[in-house]
């Protein structure tokens, strides 16, 4: 029969015991008072991860998405948000009225035209490593001068535009594009 010389005796654990870890403790902030995994793990001082762990653990059933959203705070409503009524400049993810020129640019019947128009021009080839959308890449239309520095017509102007993978064009948006290839500067283009 072998002895434990260890400091800790079968049945003992190193960590002192905490609340998550009782099925009734857990069961009862989760179940019956309806806090979030956020909220009980922000008091545990652990993840959200980590109490979904010990519910899934204890067999305590976790919300549908669609409980979980009528629990949860969404925010002040109305007049009480500090957001209420502010548009534009004022607002924190305003990005110059960029956003409402795009969408009413891209559903337009114009760029459906212009999308086959330069697809076909361009041999449905990216214009820069030469790969079709055979090879599973997606394929963009991008704008050699940048869209919010076009006119209404250069937008939807196929002379402007040419096909890109999207490989290619989040490199040609990259810093790492420094010299401004596949871009016209002063009516030239660099392409």
């Amino acid at each position: 029969m072998s002895t434990n010389t260890g400091r800790f005796k079968p049945g003992q654990h190193w960590r002192k015991p905490r609340e998550h870890w009782q099925r009734d403790w857990l069961e009862h902030e989760y179940v019956v008072k309806g806090r979030s995994a956020a909220e009980i793990a922000d008091q545990q001082g652990i993840t959200e991860n980590a109490i979904f762990y010990w519910l899934d653990k204890l067999g305590i059933p976790r919300r549908t998405i669609s409980e979980a959203r009528q629990v949860k705070s969404w925010g002040l409503s109305g007049s009480d948000n500090g957001m209420h009524g502010k548009r534009g400049a004022v607002c924190p993810n305003w990005r110059g009225g960029i956003t409402p020129a795009r969408q009413s640019c891209y559903s337009h019947t114009d760029w459906a035209t212009l999308i086959e128009v330069v697809w076909s021009r361009d041999g449905g080839r990216c214009q820069r490593c030469r790969c079709t959308a055979a090879s599973r890449r997606r394929m963009h239309i991008h704008h050699l001068i940048p869209f919010e520095q076009c006119s209404d017509a250069q937008r939807i102007d196929a002379e402007v535009c040419l096909l890109l993978c999207s490989k290619c064009h989040g490199w040609v948006h990259s810093k790492q594009n420094a010299g401004r290839d596949f871009f016209m500067e002063g009516g030239a283009t660099d392409v």
